[in-house]
């Protein structure tokens, strides 16, 4: 059902900070034995790393070349395009750092071209089969090459790959980690969060023509865009462990991401022109802070919607649930079919009847049996026969009109097996912004109990997503979909039978979208009531067994969440108890 998810302290985590001291001499042990492995190599890849260049402050410059230099991986090319620098002290560094390691190679353009066409030049000096990239004021950790070597070589076939990243102040202060999750096509139309640290196959680079100009900015988010239409998942690699430190300087986008309202504007085109080659008709808008919605187009026929909403009795939730839907939804091919579960009171039983005398959209079938949420739904899938199915709580109110046609421009879309909601409570807190696998054991609801509002890790719950699951107190899901995987499973009789499901579509090759954009109301709980009686948390205990047997290796490894992060605390922050996923990255890699 979707009342079991335990709720995320308002509580912060370990800072980052103190996290990455306690962690030091663990980690330190990790590079180790990585650069042990890496001394196995029998073919250690070369990586060209590529560093336009133009006026760069002195200190700055040369703490990202030195970071370059003191790698401990040593098989890399360091290609540098200077962009006609005007402050001469730029010329003698490059210059100094080449005569001392053939590895440098500079190129000194004779007019500024900007970054693009400054990263084009790079581009032409690398002979290395991938390329990292780099700003010029920013650092790589000692280990990053080394890491990417790493992966490449494990990882036949890969063209792409990404770490996680920090800022840097200039006092040379970390901070503001991004702990990313693994790919995902939808987020990456709202945030680039595949820069930094960056790497492509240069052959990939070359194909795709290098970066292009007039998107300066965001050069690095249209080139991932564009690479993404010709690259498959498989191809694409996450590696989870902070390798890049951005630097936080005034005017740079990382001590403020509205310093260059330049770059919003080009990632604003970049995104629109990749929806005009893929998803004609979709249109993005820019939001704060530089990210993005997707406003997706509704087919020209539109599909009918039949909202399943099981219920006993409780006519103070279902009347409000069941009014709010028909007069707020904005949506003209509405279904709504209630399915009484055995309801005694009069009142509640009256009102049904008139519901569907009254409301031609309206109907009620009837169930009496032993409450299973799922069976309910499963009855009722097969009873209509609308295109697509929306499961919905008798205590769900609708708020916003276009609730249900953000939902269907999103299910409607290739391989989408089920949307999912931003749910709130009527205190105006979150409810359900999605589910996270392996938090709080089987599954969680992060940031339930924050403020409506709430960016969330690095905007994220701003921004339409790939999840591993949702919650069936409002979820929309092709009926095709459905009945394909069996519908919810009943001997999940009321927990996580939403999270089985959206699992089994995944499984069956289907994306569970997420998105912030359609928002009701919830009660959550209203209904049934809290997991608090014995025989409630004995039927709980045993659904939970059933899912850690089925999903044990899902659960332990959501993609959309990041190895680095809290299972035990506050979802999204660090704690004491997971380590840093540096100390079994190693492994991870040797078996992919």
């Amino acid at each position: 059902m979707s009342q079991e998810f335990a709720s995320s302290s308002s509580a912060s985590g370990v800072p980052y900070a103190e996290w990455r001291h306690f962690w030091a001499e663990s980690n330190d042990e990790a590079r180790k034995a990585l650069r042990q492995y890496l001394d196995t190599l029998n073919d250690p890849p070369k990586i060209a790393v590529l560093l336009p260049v133009f006026n760069t402050q002195v200190r700055w410059l040369t703490k990202c070349l030195d970071s370059v230099v003191q790698q401990s991986y040593h098989n890399w090319e360091l290609c540098i395009a200077d962009d006609a620098s005007t402050n001469p002290e730029v010329r003698q560094i490059l210059q100094r750092y080449a005569a001392t390691d053939q590895r440098i190679k500079v190129i000194f353009r004779e007019k500024n071209g900007h970054i693009c066409a400054a990263s084009n030049f790079a581009l032409q000096l690398a002979t290395a089969p991938f390329v990292a990239l780099l700003d010029h004021d920013d650092e790589l950790a000692v280990d990053a090459l080394g890491w990417i070597a790493c992966a490449i070589a494990n990882c036949p076939g890969v063209r792409l790959l990404y770490s996680d990243e920090d800022k840097i102040s200039e006092g040379g202060e970390h901070f503001d980690p991004y702990f990313k999750p693994d790919f995902d096509r939808e987020l990456l139309l709202g945030q680039n969060f595949v820069s930094h640290l960056g790497v492509y196959s240069t052959e990939l680079l070359r194909e795709l023509g290098g970066f292009r100009e007039g998107y300066e900015g965001s050069q690095d988010h249209d080139l991932v865009l564009r690479a993404s239409e010709v690259l498959a998942d498989s191809e694409v690699l996450h590696i989870p462990t902070v390798v890049y430190h951005w630097r936080a300087i005034s005017g740079s986008t990382a001590k403020a991401g509205e310093e260059k309202s330049y770059a919003a504007d080009a990632s604003l085109r970049a995104v629109s022109d990749h929806l005009d080659r893929t998803v004609p008709g979709a249109r993005a808008e820019l939001l704060r802070h530089g990210r993005m919605r997707i406003r997706y187009p509704l087919p020209q026929s539109l599909p009918e919607v039949c909202l399943i909403i099981p219920t006993r009795d409780r006519l103070d939730l279902l009347q409000p649930c069941v009014d709010s839907l028909i007069s707020v939804t904005r949506y003209p091919r509405l279904r709504i079919l209630v399915v009484d579960n055995g309801s005694a009171e009069s009142a509640t039983i009256a009102w049904m009847r008139r519901a569907a005398q009254q409301h031609p959209t309206v109907d009620v079938i009837r169930i009496d049996e032993p409450f299973n949420f799922s069976r309910l739904n499963n009855i009722a899938a097969r009873h209509v026969e609308s295109e697509l199915i929306g499961l919905v709580n008798n205590d769900i109110e609708a708020r916003d009109p276009d609730w249900l046609a953000e939902m269907v421009s999103l299910a409607v879309r290739p391989k989408v097996g089920a949307v999912g909601a931003m749910l709130e409570y009527p205190n105006g807190t979150i409810q359900h912004a999605g589910v996270i696998l392996g938090i709080h054991g089987i599954a969680g609801h992060p940031y339930s109990g924050q403020p409506v509002g709430t960016p969330g890790q690095m905007g994220r719950l701003e921004l339409t997503q790939s999840l591993s699951a949702t919650t069936a107190a409002c979820l929309l899901s092709r009926r095709t979909c459905f009945l394909e995987v069996g519908g919810l499973d009943e001997s999940l009789a009321v927990a996580f039978n939403d999270v089985d499901y959206c699992l089994k579509l995944v499984e069956s090759g289907y994306r569970i979208l997420w998105t912030p954009h359609a928002r009701l109301r919830h009660h959550e709980s209203a209904t049934r009531g809290l997991e608090d009686s014995p025989e409630k948390l004995s039927r709980f205990r045993s659904e939970a067994s059933i899912m850690q047997l089925r999903w044990a290796s899902r659960i332990a490894n959501d993609p959309a969440y990041n190895p680095n992060l809290s299972i035990h605390g506050v979802p999204f922050t660090l704690d004491l108890q997971r380590p840093p996923a540096e100390l079994s990255l190693l492994n991870g890699l040797a078996t992919r």
